[in-house]
């Protein structure tokens, strides 16, 4: 006994059946015309080696106020956006290891109070941003914002996700985010003729301020030493001829002796002429 004729649609019907179970969530999923951009803020570093700085999704899920759950952010490699799959349930959220297996994580889970629509540079005192790869040691952790590992390009989304971990709304794709690489010591060129003018210029005035710095530090050391070579002429009362001392007292008669001279017989001076007849 065979199968009706029209059992062979039912296998058919059975498939787009088990497609349809898992589009459904796909087909409820809200896009949100929004698309994830590097922050506008004019800051330093918004793109390094390793990380770059998004601005915040504020006011961007504020259709779904009435929804409780949790904004979270995906990173996949340019060329692994299109097949990566939104997770269904908290316990299938890909972390960062993934990204060097599957090409994709998920990072980053901020609730929508903490995302409103309000100026957040009101009070705060602070830019709000949100830094890729920021977080050096947290490798264990299971939702790690570890560095980046490459240049990338790199694409970005939001997904909101409920308390359940189901998908509810998601955002567009990012424009590829190339990091920055520096450059090996060897493919520096040093060579001074494919240097700019201005800097040609700038060499130039440097090198004479050297040389004038240098001249006057001679002409300095010179004038400093000069009186150790050629000596100034010697004042008047200490040339040959006009020299003005103390007068010298000797100190080889003893006192004793010099006091029983007799009057008038002192060295040095004529006896005194004699009164007697």
């Amino acid at each position: 006994m065979g199968l009706p004729q029209g059992h062979p649609y039912l296998g058919l019907q059975v498939l787009l059946l088990t497609a349809l179970n898992c589009l459904r969530p796909s087909l409820n999923l809200e896009l949100v015309p929004y698309t994830p951009q590097i922050t506008a803020w004019d800051l330093e570093g918004k793109v390094t080696a390793t990380t770059f700085s998004l601005e915040q999704p504020r006011c961007v899920f504020h259709e779904l106020a009435g929804t409780s759950g949790t904004v979270w952010l995906v990173v996949a490699f340019s060329n692994a956006s299109r097949g990566f799959q939104n997770p269904e349930t908290l316990a299938n959220i890909p972390a960062f290891p993934r990204l060097l297996t599957d090409g994709h994580y998920m990072t980053l889970p901020l609730s929508l109070d903490r995302l409103p629509c309000d100026d957040p540079t009101v009070g705060s005192g602070g830019i709000p941003v949100l830094r890729v790869g920021h977080d050096h040691g947290c490798h264990q952790q299971p939702f790690c914002n570890a560095p980046l590992p490459g240049p990338g390009p790199y694409r970005v989304k939001f997904l909101l996700m409920d308390t359940r971990g189901s998908p509810k709304a998601e955002t567009k794709w990012s424009d590829p985010i190339t990091l920055h690489q520096g450059k090996t010591p060897g493919s520096i060129d040093t060579w001074p003729g494919r240097r700019s003018g201005g800097m040609i210029v700038l060499t130039s005035i440097l090198s004479s301020l050297t040389g004038l710095l240098l001249l006057a530090f001679l002409a300095a050391s010179t004038a400093r030493f000069s009186s150790l070579w050629w000596p100034q002429e010697t004042p008047e009362q200490l040339r040959i001829g006009s020299f003005m001392g103390k007068r010298y007292m000797t100190h080889h008669i003893p006192p004793s002796e010099a006091a029983t001279l007799p009057v008038g017989c002192e060295p040095g001076l004529d006896p005194l002429p004699s009164l007697s007849p």
